[in-house]
């Protein structure tokens, strides 16, 4: 296989979170790929629970200051880096004060999810892609992995639609059952529509659960991954529909399969 370069777009990382299918998968696939050759890059966003000096985040002045609107809101962005411990593979954190700075990651004290979640999905969505051209750094593939990374796919095919920065790119998504049992908020399709999204034509949004952004980015991806072995059931059966070449879950083997035919896999429209 080819060189390349590959972007994965996740909320939570070895060594940064403890250990489960998410920070875990997107540890493995990284780290395999990078052995490799590969050009492998991570974004995720700079939770406060992330510790800024044991893990030596540092910020990037050049990718900083810029600031992205979210349903009128004027929010600052920051960019910190650091090199993932033990490896020479970067990781870059997307920090913004209002929204990620908290202690809490997904949920307050008493369980209850922030309702602004959606807000933070979209501001780390817009943040990752808007980073991204200002590196000058075009991926060949964006593998995004979590609910709050569904957006992704979603705003490459509408949003970000007619930038040709953007055209080549292939988007694979790993699906999990993180955040199954979610409810972004009642402005979801507000927001979604400030940006000059509609809706209407986003078959999966039918509710506002964390499900139907996920199934909505199983859609537009070019390539879907099982992330776990055994998938909420309307997951599980979205997957099994889906036209797009899918995979299932694999450890710690053969991960470049996911990968190695991605040339061939033709652009959505």
């Amino acid at each position: 296989m080819s060189s390349k370069k590959i972007l994965h777009v996740t909320s939570e990382l070895v060594p940064y979170f403890n250990e489960n299918p998410i920070s875990s998968g997107v540890y493995n696939l990284a780290k395999q790929m990078f052995a490799q050759g590969n050009d492998v890059r991570i974004f995720m966003p700079r939770f406060g629970l992330i510790n800024e000096r044991r893990f030596q985040l540092h910020e990037v002045i050049r990718l900083s200051g810029m600031n992205l609107i979210i349903n009128d809101l004027d929010q600052p962005l920051v960019i910190k880096v650091a090199s993932l411990p033990g490896e020479r593979m970067q990781v870059y954190f997307i920090e913004n004060k209002e929204y990620f700075k908290r202690k809490a990651t997904y949920q307050d004290d008493s369980n209850r999810w922030f309702e602004d979640n959606d807000e933070r999905s979209v501001f780390f969505t817009k943040g990752v892609l808007e980073t991204i051209k200002k590196l000058n750094w075009i991926p060949d593939v964006i593998h995004v992995h979590g609910w709050m990374s569904s957006f992704l796919p979603i705003y490459l095919r509408t949003n970000y639609a007619s930038d040709a920065f953007f055209s080549d790119i292939k988007i694979i998504t790993s699906v999990y059952n993180h955040g199954s049992g979610g409810i972004f908020s009642e402005n979801l399709k507000d927001i979604l529509e400030f940006d000059n999204i509609d809706t209407d034509k986003l078959m999966y949004l039918t509710n506002n659960s964390y499900v139907s952004v996920i199934k909505e980015a199983m859609k537009d991806s070019d390539a879907v991954v099982k992330g776990e072995e055994i998938l909420l059931d309307e997951l599980e059966d979205l997957f099994n529909q889906l036209d797009n070449p899918k995979f299932d879950f694999v450890q710690n083997e053969n991960v470049e399969e996911i990968y190695q035919d991605t040339n061939e896999i033709n652009i959505q429209e």
